[in-house]
């Protein structure tokens, strides 16, 4: 029988003990079943000699899956870059969620051997593209797994702009920031300000005010094909940004609009057979169990 998968790439969290034994131990096994395996350069180092190592762009366009051994952290850093290849990633938990990241750390073989043999389910989950405008000009970009951010750049403090649904005026904030959230973000920071969780299936995204100043504004969701822009007023001070899943920060003036619309980038995301949603969201969020 032909393998599903021929060419695996291994990606981790650098300088981290556990994630280092956990690729250890990856990599020794896929070799030893006869698998060709990359490591990602950043930590190839430090699992030995005789390791190829690649950058991230050069592992997405060789592989035909990628091993992310780590937490929902590494996960996104990973995503942002290998949505753009057509490559199938699934995760080992070592972080503390996990929601993105199904294998268990300790004794992965079993489930492992299943989704390499072909046994494996398959969600695409769409990313969000974030633009700051200014003066007509785009002055900086990037892609987010989770969500993008409007807020101040270092000191809490409210700030004001209006939103903008395809062209039309929705509303004027006075907040701390706004979340813009796909379905997969929807469990991380827009979860904690208030949001709704969105299942992965939806084409939608998810809009939260952060601290708004008035009671009657709550989150929204709307159509994922919807282009969503927020203008900054002018007289906001100067230090604000847009960060991109936490990791990514594009700078902010007064007077900048900022674009959001759905990536034409999908990540490509495995769980072993039986994978359920909402069994991950009872076990991670502490949900209560069947009654009856």
């Amino acid at each position: 029988m032909s393998k599903k998968f021929t060419t695996i790439g291994l990606i981790g969290k650098p300088h981290h003990k556990g994630t280092n034994l956990t690729l250890k131990r990856l990599h020794h096994w896929l070799s030893m079943q006869g698998y060709v395996v990359i490591v990602e350069e950043r930590v190839a180092a430090e699992l030995g000699t005789d390791i190829k190592a690649v950058d991230l762009l050069e592992l997405g366009e060789c592989c035909d899956l990628a091993i992310v051994v780590g937490g929902d952290g590494n996960m996104l850093g990973a995503a942002r870059v290998l949505a753009r290849f057509d490559i199938a990633v699934i995760g080992v938990n070592r972080g503390n969620l996990g929601f993105l990241t199904d294998l268990p750390p300790d004794n992965f073989e079993n489930a492992l051997s299943n989704v390499l043999d072909g046994e494996f389910e398959t969600e695409h989950r769409f990313l969000l593209e974030a633009e700051v405008h200014r003066h007509g000009k785009i002055t900086s970009s990037n892609t987010a797994v989770n969500e993008a951010v409007l807020h101040p750049g270092k000191i809490a403090h409210m700030i004001q702009f209006e939103v903008y649904i395809d062209e039309q005026f929705m509303y004027s904030q006075r907040a701390d920031g706004m979340i813009v959230s796909t379905p997969t973000g929807s469990t991380a920071y827009s979860l904690s300000a208030g949001g709704a969780i969105l299942t992965p299936n939806l084409q939608a995204l998810i809009l939260v005010p952060m601290f708004p100043h008035t009671l009657s504004c709550r989150p929204i969701v709307v159509d994922a094909s919807s282009t969503i822009k927020l203008v900054v007023s002018p007289d906001n001070g100067e230090n604000l940004e847009v960060s991109c899943d936490g990791h990514v920060h594009l700078a902010v003036l007064p007077g900048d609009e900022i674009v959001l619309r759905r990536s034409t980038d999908c990540l490509r995301l495995i769980h072993p057979k039986g994978h359920n949603y909402f069994h991950v969201l009872r076990n991670k969020l502490g949900w209560g169990s069947k009654l009856f």
